[in-house]
C-alpha cells in the first residue's frame, strides 16, 4: 500500500506541474492527464480530482507555507519539488481528519527523508502556526474561517504530528533498528546419488591417513627484524627533526624590534597626508553623502502609477457623489444595523473559539491517556519476550544436538564419494588434450584469412592514391575569374521596369528624402501628444495630492477615536475549560512519574569504567607533556654542544662590538 500512496502523491504533483490556468480549464486538464497516463481506477480518480481542485482553490493558503519554507529553511531544496510540498500541506490542513496520521505517514515516503524532515519540522511548529502563518492566512480569508477551518484541526492533531517528526529524525540518525525478517528453518535433504551397480567384491584399499603436519618455523618465536629497522628510522628522523628545530629557533627571537608601533605608523601617515593636501591644489574633493533620514527623497511615480491612482480617486469621488444624491432623495443609512451585526459576529466568534479550545484540551487529555496505556502495553510485551527467549534457548540446544549428528553422517558420505571422484580426473585430462588440438587447427586457418584481407586492403589504397593525384593536378590548373561590370548598363532580361544600377541609386535617394519628411511629421505629432499627456498628468497629480492629504487627516482622526473607544477584550474562559486544563496537567505529571520509574540508572560497573577512562586520559596527557619537556631539554643540550652554534654566537658578538 505504501507504493500506491507514493504513486498517488506523485500523480498529484505532476498534475499541478503541467497545469496552466490561462490556457486550459480544470476539468479539461484533469481529463487529458487521466487519458495520457491511463488511470482507470474510480477511487484513484476521485482522490486525484479532489486534491487537484483543492490545491487550486486554496493555492494562496498553501503558498504562504511553502514560500516561507523556501525562504527560511529550504534554501538547499530544489524548487521543482514545491508542488509536492503544496499537496502535502493541503492534505495536512484540509484532509487530515479523513486520512489519519497512518495514511499521511505513507504519503511522506514519496519525498526524500531529509527534505521531508526539514519541511514537516518547519510546518508543524506551533509558534510559527500561531504567529506569521496565521497573519498570512488572515490576509487571504476571514479570521473566523482561519481559526475554525485551518488552525483548529492542525492544533488538534499536533501531538501526533510532532511524534511523526521525531520518528523522521530518528530514521535520519539511524536510531530505529530495521525489523529482522524471520527466515524459515532449513530442512536437510539426502543427496540424490546414483546407485552403484552390483559388482564383485573388490580388493580393500588402504585406509587414507592424514599427512604429517609441518612443524612451525623457528622464526615464529623470534622478534621480526622489521621492528628494529623501524626503530632505527624513528631515531634518525627524530634527530633530523631536532636539528631542524634548532636551526629554526636560531632566528626565532630578535635582540631588538626595529619595526614601529601601530600608533606611530598612524601618526606618520596623518602627517604625510597633511603635507600632500597642502601641495595638491587641483585635488577633487568628494561630496558628503546625503542624510536620507533628515532629508527624505520623494518617490518618483511613473505615468502608469499616476493614471491608475487618479482613476481610483475619480471612482471614489463618483461613488461619494452617488451616495450623497441617494441620501438627498431619502435613502436609508445602514450604520446602526452594521454595528449590531458586528457585535453579534464577535459574540459568535468568541463562542466558537471557546469550543475549539475545549476540543484541543480534550485531544491533549486523550493523548496523555494513550501514552500511559502504551507504557503498560510495553511492560507486558517485555514479560512475554523474556518467556519467548527462554523457549528459544531450549529449542536452540535441541537443534545443535541434531546438527552434530547430521554432520557425522555427512562425513561418512563424503568419504564414500571421494573414491568415485578419482576416475573423473583422468577423463578431464583427455578432454583438455582434445580441445588443445582443435584450437591449433583454428588458429592456422585464421592466419591465412588475415593475409588475404591485408592484400585486398593494399590494392584499394593504391587505387585511392592514384585518384587523389589526378584531382590535385586538375585543381592546380589556373582559371581566369575576373569579370568587368558596367553600372549604366541593364541586365538585358527584356522587362518593362528594367533599370541600371545608377537609376536605382537615384530612386533610392528620392525615397530617403520622402521618408525623412514623413518622420519629421510624425515627430511633431508625438511631441504634441506628449505635451497633452504631461498636462493631464500634472492635473491628476494635483488631485492625488489633495486626496492623500485628506486621507492622512481622516486616518489620524480615526486613530484618535479608536484609542478613545478601545476597551480590553474579555477572555473566553469558563469553568469547564479550567477543569479540563487541570486534568491534562494531572495526566502529564502521572506520565512523567512513570517515565522516571522506567528510566535506567547507571550501574556501578559503568561508573567505575568511566572513572578508569578519565584517569587513563589524564595519565596520557601528563606523559605527553613530560615527553615535550624532555625534547626541549635535549634540544638545548644539542645547541650547547654543536660547533655551529658557537661560531654563530661569535659572529653576533663581533657584529655588536662594531
Amino acid at each position: 500500500m505504501d507504493g500506491k500512496h507514493r504513486q498517488l502523491l506523485i500523480h498529484c504533483a505532476n498534475i499541478l506541474d503541467c497545469y496552466n490556468a490561462g490556457t486550459t480549464g480544470l476539468e479539461e486538464h484533469f481529463d487529458d492527464y487521466l487519458y495520457n497516463n491511463r488511470i482507470q481506477d474510480e477511487d484513484d480518480i476521485t482522490f486525484l480530482r479532489e486534491v487537484f481542485s483543492g490545491c487550486v482553490r486554496y493555492g494562496a493558503v498553501l503558498k504562504v507555507v511553502v514560500d516561507g519554507f523556501y525562504v527560511r529553511e529550504g534554501r538547499h531544496v530544489l524548487r521543482s519539488n514545491q508542488n509536492l510540498f503544496h499537496v502535502l500541506t493541503y492534505l495536512a490542513l484540509f484532509r487530515l481528519d479523513e486520512l489519519g496520521v497512518a495514511h499521511y505517514r505513507k504519503f511522506i515516503t514519496a519525498v526524500e527523508l531529509k527534505q521531508a524532515y526539514k519541511f514537516h519540522h518547519f510546518f508543524f511548529d506551533e509558534k510559527s502556526l500561531m504567529t506569521w502563518m496565521k497573519d498570512g492566512w488572515n490576509k487571504v480569508f476571514e479570521p473566523a474561517f482561519v481559526q475554525t477551518s485551518l488552525l483548529s484541526p492542525i492544533l488538534r492533531w499536533l501531538p501526533e504530528l510532532t511524534d511523526l517528526v521525531k520518528l523522521l529524525k530518528d530514521k535520519i540518525d539511524n536510531k530505529i533498528k530495521p525489523k529482522k525478517s524471520i527466515q524459515p528453518v532449513t530442512e536437510t535433504k539426502p543427496f540424490q546419488l546414483t546407485k552403484p551397480r552390483p559388482r564383485s567384491i573388490p580388493i580393500p584399499d588402504k585406509i587414507p591417513k592424514l599427512k604429517k603436519s609441518k612443524p612451525p618455523p623457528k622464526t615464529l618465536y623470534r622478534a621480526p627484524t622489521e621492528q628494529d629497522t623501524l626503530l632505527k628510522l624513528k631515531e634518525e628522523n627524530r634527530r633530523n627533526a631536532e636539528e631542524r628545530l634548532m636551526e629554526a629557533s636560531k632566528t626565532q627571537f630578535a635582540c631588538a624590534n626595529p619595526e614601529k608601533s601601530d600608533k606611530t605608523k598612524q601618526i606618520i601617515q596623518a602627517i604625510v597626508q597633511d603635507e600632500n593636501s597642502k601641495t595638491d591644489v587641483n585635488k577633487v574633493k568628494a561630496r558628503t553623502v546625503p542624510d536620507f533620514k533628515k532629508d527624505p527623497v520623494p518617490v518618483k511615480m511613473t505615468a502608469a502609477a499616476i493614471l491608475r491612482e487618479g482613476l481610483l480617486y475619480q471612482k471614489q469621488e463618483n461613488e461619494v457623489m452617488h451616495k450623497l444624491r441617494q441620501l438627498e432623495a431619502g435613502a436609508y443609512d445602514a450604520s446602526d444595523f452594521n454595528k449590531w451585526q458586528n457585535e453579534k459576529r464577535q459574540q459568535d466568534l468568541e463562542a466558537d473559539l471557546a469550543a475549539i479550545e475545549e476540543r484541543r484540551l480534550m485531544g491533549k487529555l486523550s493523548h496523555e491517556e494513550a501514552i500511559l496505556a502504551r507504557t503498560n502495553v510495553m511492560a507486558k510485551n517485555q514479560e512475554r519476550v523474556r518467556g519467548i527467549k527462554k523457549e528459544t534457548a531450549a529449542m536452540m540446544r535441541e537443534f545443535l544436538d541434531k546438527k552434530f549428528q547430521e554432520e557425522q553422517e555427512m562425513k561418512m558420505l563424503v568419504e564414500n564419494t571421494m573414491a568415485g571422484h578419482r576416475n573423473a580426473k583422468d577423463a578431464k585430462k583427455r578432454l583438455t588434450e582434445y580441445k588443445q588440438k582443435l584450437v591449433q587447427e583454428v588458429t592456422e586457418e585464421s592466419r591465412e584469412l588475415m593475409k588475404q584481407a591485408l592484400e585486398e586492403a593494399e590494392a584499394d589504397m593504391r587505387c585511392k592514391m592514384e585518384l587523389i593525384q589526378q584531382i590535385r593536378a586538375m585543381e592546380a590548373t589556373p582559371v581566369n575569374r575576373f569579370k568587368i561590370v558596367d553600372l549604366t548598363a541593364t541586365s538585358g532580361a527584356g522587362l518593362l521596369g528594367e533599370m541600371s544600377i545608377v537609376e536605382l541609386r537615384e530612386r533610392l535617394a528620392l525615397l530617403k528624402e520622402k521618408q525623412q519628411e514623413e518622420e519629421e511629421e510624425k515627430r511633431d505629432v508625438i511631441l504634441n501628444a506628449k505635451q497633452a499627456k504631461a498636462d493631464y498628468l500634472s492635473e491628476t497629480l494635483d488631485r492625488i495630492s489633495k486626496h492623500r492629504a485628506e486621507l492622512t487627516r481622516s486616518a489620524a482622526v480615526k486613530l484618535e477615536e479608536r484609542k478613545r473607544n478601545q476597551s480590553p477584550q474579555a477572555p473566553f474562559r469558563n469553568e469547564a475549560l479550567s477543569e479540563l486544563e487541570k486534568k491534562v496537567q494531572e495526566k502529564r505529571a502521572e506520565r512523567l512519574r512513570e517515565q522516571q520509574r522506567s528510566q535506567v540508572l547507571p550501574s556501578r560497573a559503568s561508573a567505575n569504567r568511566t572513572k578508569s577512562l578519565i584517569s587513563q586520559k589524564k595519565n596520557l596527557e601528563a606523559s605527553r607533556w613530560e615527553e615535550l619537556e624532555q625534547a626541549q631539554e635535549r634540544s638545548a643540550k644539542f645547541l650547547a654542544q654543536s660547533p655551529l652554534v658557537s661560531a654563530a654566537s661569535r659572529r653576533l658578538t663581533a657584529v655588536n662590538s662594531i
